[in-house]
């Protein structure tokens, strides 16, 4: 599988967990929102691992560009903020299960294959 298309199904996967997370807490962000928090997920992750970072920094460096996109598109209070993080959260992982199992992943950033 190339590099291109394990990016852009990484991507995708990333954005449907935060437009489904999003539609099951609140009225949901638009779609092109969704794409632009996956896509700068993904990437942020991807170029942190390409810059040779330890695996806990790959890891961590995602999450705030999430988690600021997603306050900063849903424009709701904290509390429901939390829980559509969480909930996305929760959904990420379902689709990184999936992923994983299907695609050989070993998380949505398109470089980790599985050893």
């Amino acid at each position: 599988m190339s590099y291109f298309f394990s990016f852009l199904m990484a991507s995708i996967l990333t954005a449907l967990s935060y437009l489904l997370g999003s539609r099951l807490v609140t009225n949901g962000i638009a779609t092109w929102k969704a794409l632009v928090i996956g896509i700068s997920v993904v990437s942020i992750g991807a170029i942190t691992e390409a810059l040779g970072a330890p695996i806990w920094l790959i890891i961590l460096m995602p999450f705030p560009v999430g988690m600021y996109l997603l306050y900063l598109f849903l424009k709701k209070p904290f509390q429901t903020w939390l829980f559509t993080y969480l909930t996305t959260l929760f959904l990420y992982t379902v689709f990184h299960i999936i992923a994983s199992y299907l695609f050989h992943f070993h998380s949505l950033i398109p470089a980790w294959k599985l050893s």
